[in-house]
């Protein structure tokens, strides 16, 4: 038996979920891939193009900045059984709250927690050493601040723990690792009355998990998934209550790309990995290996659609694509949510397209409530 350590098993474990595994040698990866899971289940409905969508307390996770143009206060929580066809005992939840501190300052907060379910550790002859319970979470503090009618900008603090496997395994020593990091973003939102059909039109920028390396094991250091996503939507309407809604975004892990090694180790081309986080992300949008055409297939594109009905029933549905050397990840999705008063409940399901994609019958459950109405803001 191959010697098996924490970080090996659990964090292809997770990996798995985003990548094609006869991919991964061209793929972009990163430490802690589950803080670029989309957690609830709105999102989840229309394949994460979740920019453009109206603000509600779930929207700290794509743009901070968006929740000044939502209700005066919201909550969150979002459940997600993970990855069921491989373990019956891996989860994901989210909880995330907001609130409105004056006209033009809000705070947010959010916790995201995965459970990788039990692992077990072997040594070389197969014997166990031991059950080990990893799991991964993260813990969100926001401000936003309108910088206009229609214009504002959020700041995101992030503390990160990842406890993939703890002692010593074959010889090799195991760690927890933790990290520091922080989002920035800017969001538009702006609803126009112009003849028969009135439209919004919504777009942001983000650019999350800037921070700290994360260290499991000797010296050997991950980044962080710090990633860049513009998104946006349009919406069309005869009256308020029933609108359709267009949405798209595109994201790009800013880490660096593995780059074309010669036999004896030396780089053929591309950048060397091993460099600090400013170099790295500064360097991610040009140091592909295969050049602009590599660098452009590391762009990933997510387009959806949400249809409300009286603002009381909702219909999603979405696809993402992603370049079949850059993960593989193809999927349709399909959602729908319902809302009485101030309480709603949502719910997507994931349709993959290729059959080697590993994250199959995936569904999200979210439930939210909304403390009271902005009468300048249309309300989901």
């Amino acid at each position: 038996m191959k010697r098996l350590n924490p970080f090996f098993l659990a964090g292809t474990f997770l990996l798995m979920s985003f990548l094609d595994l006869q991919a991964q040698d061209k793929a972009v990866s990163s430490g802690v891939p589950f803080l670029l899971i989309g957690p609830d289940a709105r999102s989840g409905g229309v394949a994460d193009a979740s920019t453009g969508l109206t603000a509600d307390a779930t929207s700290l996770h794509a743009n901070a900045a968006k929740i000044l143009f939502g209700a005066p206060a919201g909550l969150s929580l979002s459940y997600t059984p993970w990855m069921r066809q491989l373990v019956n005992d891996a989860d994901f939840g989210y909880i995330s709250a907001y609130r409105h501190m004056n006209a033009r300052e809000a705070l947010g907060m959010s916790v995201r927690y995965l459970s990788l379910g039990t692992i077990e550790f072997r040594d070389n002859s197969g014997s166990l050493l031991q059950n080990y319970k990893a799991n991964e979470f993260s813990i969100d503090g926001s401000y936003a601040r309108k910088l206009g009618e229609h214009f504002s900008m959020g700041l995101t603090g992030r503390f990160i723990h990842s406890d993939l496997g703890s002692g010593n395994y074959n010889g090799l020593e195991q760690q927890a690792a933790s990290a520091a990091a922080a989002d920035i973003a800017v969001y538009y939102d702006r609803d126009i009355e112009q003849g028969t059909y009135d439209k919004r039109i919504a777009w942001g920028i983000s650019l999350s998990n800037i921070g700290t390396k994360l260290q499991y094991t000797g010296n050997e250091k991950t980044f962080l998934p710090m990633n860049l996503r513009l998104g946006g939507g349009y919406s069309f309407y005869a009256d308020p209550d029933n609108r359709l809604t267009l949405l798209l975004d595109i994201n790009k892990l800013m880490v660096p790309t593995p780059p074309r090694y010669n036999a004896d180790g030396s780089i053929a081309a591309g950048k060397d990995p091993d460099r600090s986080v400013a170099s790295a992300l500064l360097g991610s949008l040009f140091d592909a290996p295969g050049g602009f055409r590599e660098e452009l297939s590391e762009f990933s594109l997510a387009a959806g659609m949400e249809y409300s009905y009286y603002q009381q029933v909702f219909f999603r549905a979405g696809y993402f694509y992603e370049d079949p050397q850059k993960g593989n990840r193809q999927h349709f999705a399909i959602g729908a949510g319902l809302k009485v008063k101030d309480l709603s409940f949502d719910f997507s399901y994931l349709v993959p397209t290729g059959s080697r994609f590993t994250l199959k019958k995936t569904a999200k459950f979210s439930l939210g409530y909304t403390f009271g109405k902005k009468e300048d803001t249309v309300q989901r």
